[in-house]
């Protein structure tokens, strides 16, 4: 198990749960150090005073409040602790919500809730099992780092999780963000729709980091002396291209389709929007036939009609004369 980053109590009504605090997540990026290029040695920040110049220790820095450029008022840890503070070491269930009326904007960091010490399983036990029949998430409150904070506890796979969550002035308004008036056709949102069908999952565990992937082997390679991979070839993004929307739509409808191993059901492409210019004839790859080698084609093909009607002609004439001679044999 993580080590413990908080330790305390689940407050839930009377019920009092003895608890740990360990993180739900790790960090699997891949970080990097300053280094000066000419020997690899390791840059470091130093901690300067801005007033003599001198870098400081850790000891030597505390904590201040700008009230303005002037004037700045010191504050110690001491006097922090020391405000009086009801969910010091408590997590204070408040209230039971149904998990859809939480926005998902407000959840931030994740952590489980670790029983602490054997008097904590019953009711540790009996918290869980109301949250799973109720269909609910709690509400709470809790104090960290000297600031009281929004809680969200939930159920996974038989651990309580609790969610810290932003107070509401803290998430920005998107009122100014989103387009006010566009025109839509029922067609155009009904292939969206089917879009979203398309591409639904039951599940997104199997989705992997692969630019993590990629620059691990960069490194690996690089570390062992080898060629640098290149990277695959792939589709560009040209930026500033106005597209057909639906062209688009049911070119990804089918795109999607394949990708599952789906009839696709007929072919789509995308089609650029673009001005039309009064250009010359260009050969196309689908005749494989220059404009010159359709005229010649076209001149061919009347020589032969000529040649065609001048034989049916003669044929004809032939026939006629043939009745004739047949006729007078006939009279004789």
């Amino acid at each position: 198990m993580p080590r413990p980053l908080w330790t305390g109590a689940i407050s839930f009504g009377l019920v009092t749960i003895p608890v740990k605090v360990v993180s739900a997540t790790q960090d699997h990026s891949i970080h990097f150090r300053q280094v000066h290029l000419e020997d690899l040695g390791r840059v470091r920040t130093r901690k300067v005073c801005e007033l003599d110049g001198e870098a400081l220790s850790q000891d030597e820095i505390g904590k201040g409040y700008e009230l303005s450029k002037e004037q700045t008022v010191p504050i110690t840890d001491e006097e922090l602790d020391r405000i009086p503070l009801p969910t010091a070491k408590a997590i204070e269930i408040v209230a039971f919500v149904d998990a859809g009326s939480v926005d998902p904007i407000r959840i931030s960091d994740s952590y489980y809730l670790a029983i602490d010490g054997k008097v904590a399983e019953k009711p540790y036990t009996l918290l869980r099992r109301a949250l799973e029949r109720s269909d609910k998430v709690a509400v709470a409150k809790f104090a960290w780092h000297n600031r009281e904070r929004l809680g969200l506890l939930r159920v996974r796979e038989g651990a309580i999780v609790l969610h810290s969550m932003r107070w509401p002035d803290e998430v920005r308004s998107p009122e100014s963000l989103a387009p006010r008036q566009v025109e839509l056709d029922d067609e155009e949102i009904e292939r969206a729709v089917q879009l979203t069908d398309t591409m639904a999952l039951d599940s997104i565990a199997g989705f992997r980091d692969t630019y993590r992937d990629a620059l691990e082997e960069l490194l690996t390679a690089k570390s062992e002396g080898r060629e640098i991979p290149q990277p695959a070839e792939g589709a560009e993004h040209e930026e500033g291209k106005v597209v057909d929307l639906m062209a688009a739509l049911n070119a990804s409808v089918e795109a999607a389709r394949e990708s599952r191993g789906e009839d696709g059901g007929g072919e789509a492409t995308v089609h650029e929007m673009r001005p039309r210019k009064k250009t010359a004839p260009r050969r196309t790859a689908s005749s494989g036939t220059s404009t010159t080698g359709r005229k010649k084609a076209a001149a061919s093909g009347k020589a032969a009609g000529r040649k065609a009607g001048a034989g049916k002609t003669a044929a004809a004439k032939k026939t006629t004369g043939t009745k004739r001679t047949a006729r007078k044999r006939s009279a004789s």
